[in-house]
């Protein structure tokens, strides 16, 4: 599979602390990537890279590379607000704008110069259906977003992302505050989505990644409690024959 996202020799300090080592690998294009491993591995530091979430901390400091499409997008020059439209981010907990969900869905269009009104209704309907959402509040729009169940909210914001067309979704921990069948609701869009577009996720659940996902990376801490990319491949492979005594371990939950 193509790559959409590439790390070189990737390190990531906060001022002293070598929080990544070293992370080369390739992520394919309109697939499902599993980011796992125990806490405090580095995991969603890692996610945070690919749209430069990072930068928010004074503190970071990043080396090596990382390119999206081919082109890097750790240097100094890179648009990043246009990086951020390529590449959505979903977080642990849904974090709805206190506003209505049509607004919700709208606020990004709206920076990007949409203002026409049939047009921002267009965006708001295709992306409630691409996260099944449309039938359930296409009469209560104007509701706040906040209102809603907390599965319900989990969607929004991705029907949120999804609003500017992304090329990339991050997805850090997306499930982990979800009920089964909430959580079931977002592992099957995952799995539509991934027809069209590069999903990254992070997951403490072996389970889910097992059944979602079609790469995983597996990550530990060294001696020197540097975040590592232990193990990397299909997760078919990783979960029923993996290279490594360590990742077996973990996946099985020995340890973690």
């Amino acid at each position: 599979m193509d790559a959409k996202i590439k790390t070189q020799s990737l390190n990531l300090f906060y001022g002293d602390f070598h929080a990544l080592g070293d992370i080369t690998f390739d992520i394919p294009a309109h697939a499902i990537t599993a980011i796992i491993g125990p806490s405090g591995c580095g995991k969603s530091t890692l996610l945070r890279v690919f749209n430069r979430m990072n930068d928010l901390i004074p503190i970071c400091r990043v080396e090596g590379e990382v390119f999206l499409n081919g082109e890097p997008v750790n240097r100094a020059d890179t648009d990043v607000v246009a990086l951020r439209q390529k590449v959505g981010m979903v977080f642990q907990k849904p974090n709805v704008f206190p506003m209505s969900i049509y607004d919700n869905i709208v606020m990004g269009p709206r920076h990007q110069g949409v203002k026409n009104k049939g047009k921002l209704m267009e965006i708001v309907e295709r992306s409630l259906r691409q996260v099944a959402m449309w039938d359930e509040v296409k009469d209560m729009l104007k509701k706040p977003g906040q209102s809603i169940a907390t599965g319900q909210q989990q969607r929004l914001c991705i029907a949120r992302a999804l609003a500017v067309e992304p090329e990339v979704l991050l997805m850090d921990e997306s499930c982990s505050a979800l009920d089964p069948e909430s959580t079931m609701k977002i592992e099957e869009l995952m799995v539509e989505l991934a027809q069209k577009h590069t999903i990254i996720t992070v997951t403490h659940n072996m389970e889910q990644a097992a059944r979602v996902s079609d790469m995983s990376a597996f990550m530990m801490i060294d001696e020197h409690h540097v975040g590592r990319l232990h193990e990397y491949s299909k997760t078919d492979e990783m979960f029923l024959n993996p290279r490594d005594k360590l990742t077996e371990d973990y996946i099985t939950g020995r340890f973690g």
